[in-house]
């Protein structure tokens, strides 16, 4: 009597455990996996759910992705002719860095490229976004190119191309050559954007004959407003307004100028875009007056950037606010850094802000968030899936962009290991499971998403957290450089494999 006792309440906790996740639009699946018997694999387990058609499933044709940064999991920082680069320094510069942590080593890369990739192969990654190091083709940023930098990335296109892995490239992701910055103190001049085109249009006559993608530059905001703004970020200086604007301007030039440099050096039918952090302005309620707001909202949040880029122009809000600090330019100058693109390359991972429609100049009100709305162990990751959705979907509205491709979104996790060294990060999977339910909803609206990237494939240097934050799918050993795959790297296998939200 005890035991038929026990069970019914087992039986009766367990459906209020499930009832409750489900009435919260949770799956209960992974919490159900940790109950299941142990003689089964987690990984089995996952793969097993959603043989059924999915109704959350992505359109076919849609690439399943990973991402990493050249200086975040190459290392080789002093092999085969390879130059300094701003962050090279700065991570030597002892303060900058948590626990003083540097890239020289990173996750090995360089030399265990082929691991990594028989690692993405294994987990049905069918694309692989990955930057390449300026200053491996430029030692000095310019001029006279090193073959050995070329032909690392010649083998880990081949690598990837033999494997069935579609090659994306980024041309810049933040480790600009030191020789610019000490030569042209980095972006403030507008030589460095045009070095960066000559170096774009070279890497492009190189690789287009395989690389069918390439990304102009990867987060302007946050390597101009962290690097020279503020100084948290390489090259770590803090410029007054006028000069942190024509900054700025610069780096939009970069990007239409390298643009049209790979237009003219590249294979026919390659492709070219760019990859930014979009701040995304979420409807505090779904109405379409606050729709509206979010969406005026999100256009000005990115006027420095991705707006100016869109439309050709700074808005006037954003010239107004300037004032006397507002960046110099020619029409001709606007003309260039509006170059037409192929496709946009949105990075998110959180929301900016909550809006609704308000009667004041702006159109509409801003909400802080709560002192106790849920983060990852980023402190600035807030979570809100939602932002999947919108984030796409202003994209769409606003500029009408051809193709989208989610080129970042990823979740920090303390990921501790068992004793039997696995990683059960559900967490991460909450995570992916919640986003990417947002993206599919948005795509089932027809939203022209090819895409998605999560970062990251691996643990990596995480810029100024050093080597003590974790985005990956696979955990990374930093003193023997072990990889192991995480319980989430079995989670996006099934969702890749079946092209759906599991």
């Amino acid at each position: 009597m005890k035991n038929k006792k026990t069970n019914e309440q087992n039986n009766r906790r367990d459906f209020m455990k499930t009832a409750g996740l489900t009435a919260m639009g949770l799956s209960a699946a992974p919490f159900i996996f940790s109950s299941c018997n142990n003689d089964k694999k987690a990984s089995e387990q996952i793969a097993g759910v959603g043989n059924n058609k999915n109704k959350l499933s992505f359109p076919d044709g849609f690439l399943w992705g990973t991402a990493t940064a050249s200086y975040q999991v190459e290392g080789a920082a002093n092999e085969d002719g390879r130059g300094k680069t701003v962050w090279d320094t700065f991570s030597h510069t002892p303060g900058k860095i948590l626990n003083n942590d540097n890239g020289d080593v990173a996750c090995d890369f360089y030399h265990k490229y082929k691991e990594d990739i028989k690692l993405m192969k294994s987990l049905n990654v069918q694309s692989y976004r990955f930057s390449i190091a300026w200053s491996r083709i430029f030692p000095d940023g310019a001029k006279t190119p090193n073959q050995k930098g070329v032909d690392f990335y010649n083998r880990l296109v081949d690598e990837l191309l033999a494997n069935g892995i579609k090659p994306f490239g980024t041309l810049f992701h933040w480790d600009l050559p030191q020789a610019l910055e000490d030569k042209n103190k980095g972006w403030q001049s507008v030589d460095t954007a045009k070095a960066f085109a000559d170096y774009a249009g070279f890497m492009a006559e190189k690789l287009s004959d395989r690389v069918n993608h390439f990304f102009t530059l990867n987060e302007m905001w946050t390597f101009v407003e962290l690097g020279y703004g503020n100084g948290i970020h390489a090259p770590g200086l803090k410029l007054a307004p006028a000069a942190l604007n024509q900054l700025r301007h610069n780096v939009l030039l970069a990007h239409g100028l390298s643009v049209q440099a790979i237009r003219a050096k590249a294979k026919a039918g390659t492709k070219v875009g760019v990859a930014e952090n979009i701040k995304v302005a979420v409807p505090l309620i779904e109405t379409p007056e606050n729709i509206k707001a979010a969406e005026s909202a999100t256009r000005e949040l990115n006027a420095g950037y991705m707006t100016a880029i869109m439309e050709g122009k700074y808005t006037d809000a954003f010239l107004k606010k300037a004032g006397a600090d507002a960046p110099k330019f020619t029409a001709e100058e606007l003309k260039i850094m509006s170059t037409p693109t192929d496709f946009c390359g949105i990075n998110i991972y959180g929301p900016e802000c909550y809006v609704q429609a308000a009667s004041n100049e702006m159109g509409y009100e801003v909400f802080p968030f709560a002192k106790s709305h849920p983060t990852s162990t980023s402190t600035w990751e807030k979570l809100a899936p939602e932002t999947l959705y919108w984030g796409v979907r202003h994209v769409n509205d606003l500029w009408k962009a051809k193709e989208i491709y989610i080129t970042e979104n990823g979740y920090s996790s303390t990921d501790d290991l068992t004793p039997d060294n696995r990683i059960h990060d559900t967490d991460r999977i909450m995570y992916m499971r919640s986003y990417l339910t947002e993206l599919q909803r948005a795509t089932s609206e027809g939203v022209p998403v090819k895409g998605y990237f999560y970062w990251s494939l691996i643990d990596n240097f995480e810029w100024a957290m050093g080597y003590g934050t974790r985005f990956g799918l696979v955990h990374m050993d930093y003193k023997t450089l072990k990889r192991t795959p995480k319980l989430s790297a079995d989670y996006f296998k099934a969702m890749a494999q079946q092209n759906a939200v599991l």
